[in-house]
Order: C-alpha cells, then sequence, then structure tokens
C-alpha cells in the first residue's frame, strides 16, 4: 500500500519543485512584494530602507522604470542580506545577466514566458511568473518559477484563488498582484493566497521615502490584521 504523502514529494508538480532559498526565506519573513516602478535610482536606497525598515524583504525595480539596474544596486548596497532585491517587467531572457550584474536575485515578471523562467533559474534567480488561468500556472512550475504571480488580482479575484489551491500545493506560494490594499487582503488570504504584491497603493513615483514608510507600515498592519481575521 503506497503511503507517500503528496505535500511532501512531487508527485503533484509537473517538475521538482526546489524553491529558491534566500527568496523562500524572505518572503516566510514578511510576504509583501514591494513593487518601485517609476522610482529613480537617486532615491532608490532611502526608499529601500523605508521598506526594510517597516519589515518589507522582497523588493522589485520594474525594468520599465528610470535606469532600473542602477536602482537595484542602490537598494541591494543599502540593505542586510536577508533582504532580496529583484527586476520587474522582465520581457526577455538576455535582461536575466544585467540583473544579476546588478546584485538582483528575483526575476518577476507579468506574463509565463518559460525562456525567461528557464534563463532565471540557469541564473541562480528566483522567478515569480505573472498567470492567469491553471494551465499557466503549471506551465510555469514546470519551467521552475518559485511562486505564481496571479495577475491581475482585481480582475480574478479571491474566489479564483480558492479554485487555484483545489489544485496546486499548498507549499506553491500564490501571489494576487494588481489592485491590492490594506483592507482588501482578508479574502485573498482566506481563499489560499500566500502573500501579496504591492504596486501604486505602496508606491508613486515622486513621493518621499516618508510617505512610503506610512504606506508600508499600513500594510504591514493590514497584513496582521488579515491574518488575525482568518484564524478567528
Amino acid at each position: 500500500m503506497v503511503t507517500t504523502d503528496p505535500n511532501t514529494t512531487d508527485l503533484d508538480l509537473p517538475a521538482p519543485y526546489r524553491p529558491h532559498p534566500r527568496f523562500a526565506a524572505a518572503f516566510a519573513a514578511c510576504p509583501l512584494i514591494a513593487i518601485l516602478r517609476g522610482i529613480e535610482p537617486g532615491e532608490a536606497r532611502e526608499h529601500g530602507r523605508a521598506l526594510y525598515d517597516a519589515g518589507f524583504r522582497v523588493i522589485e525595480v520594474p525594468l520599465n522604470s528610470p535606469a532600473p539596474f542602477e536602482s537595484i544596486a542602490a537598494i541591494r548596497t543599502a540593505l542586510p542580506h536577508d533582504a532580496i532585491v529583484g527586476a520587474g517587467t522582465v520581457l526577455r531572457p538576455e535582461l536575466v545577466g544585467t540583473l544579476a550584474g546588478a546584485g538582483g536575485e528575483l526575476v518577476v515578471m507579468p506574463h509565463a514566458d518559460a525562456a525567461v523562467i528557464r534563463a532565471a533559474k540557469a541564473a541562480g534567480l528566483a522567478c515569480t511568473p505573472g498567470v492567469a488561468t491553471p494551465t499557466e500556472a503549471f506551465a510555469a512550475l514546470a519551467a521552475g518559477a518559485d511562486a505564481l504571480k496571479m495577475f491581475p488580482a482585481e480582475q480574478l479575484g479571491a474566489h479564483v484563488v480558492k479554485a487555484w489551491r483545489a489544485v496546486v500545493p499548498k507549499r506553491v506560494p500564490i501571489v494576487p498582484v494588481g489592485g491590492v490594499s490594506p483592507e482588501n487582503m482578508q479574502p485573498f488570504l482566506a481563499a489560499g493566497a500566500d502573500g501579496f504584491g504591492l504596486g501604486s497603493a505602496l508606491y508613486r513615483p515622486g513621493q518621499g521615502p516618508d510617505e512610503t514608510a506610512v504606506r508600508a507600515r499600513a500594510f504591514a498592519d493590514g497584513l496582521r490584521a488579515a491574518r488575525e481575521g482568518v484564524a478567528r
């Protein structure tokens, strides 16, 4: 009689699931991913510190920001080793090497291009591709994805997380991105989400680091309250 626990094997995945250990540790410490779209290199360091002080441990700078690799390098050098810094909106595999050269360790994408995922994993980086269907989710996992970015979350909704959780193993993080606020996290957590990517509700181009700190603390408080609400 087979007694293997599917929660501890790869029988229910299309490929062996081996998450990036530093990303996994940072995400476990705080499952809120800060998205600093539009940030300038000269201000990146202070915003990174504000986020870290608020408890954030995962920060991404989308590549459609001004001089994004400079900002990534600045944030990386400003923060302790337990933070992980990376790039968002990574659309081509050849950008992975440039990111690694800037000290980035995380590739985030709006789509699930297997070539980009494989390039990230070959370079020893974590990768969180954007997916909107179970087909995309399992194809991304087959290519080596570390977590699944459910995008756009405001269009898909918490009920989609619940449906996905029936087939996506619990150890694979599902991370809704898009339209997330401190007030609307609880339904997603209750449905089986593990964390969130935070965009314009956390950071908008031109805001100061003090405002980033205030918004970051509001999200940290919102996550805490949402978890307590789910636990009740």
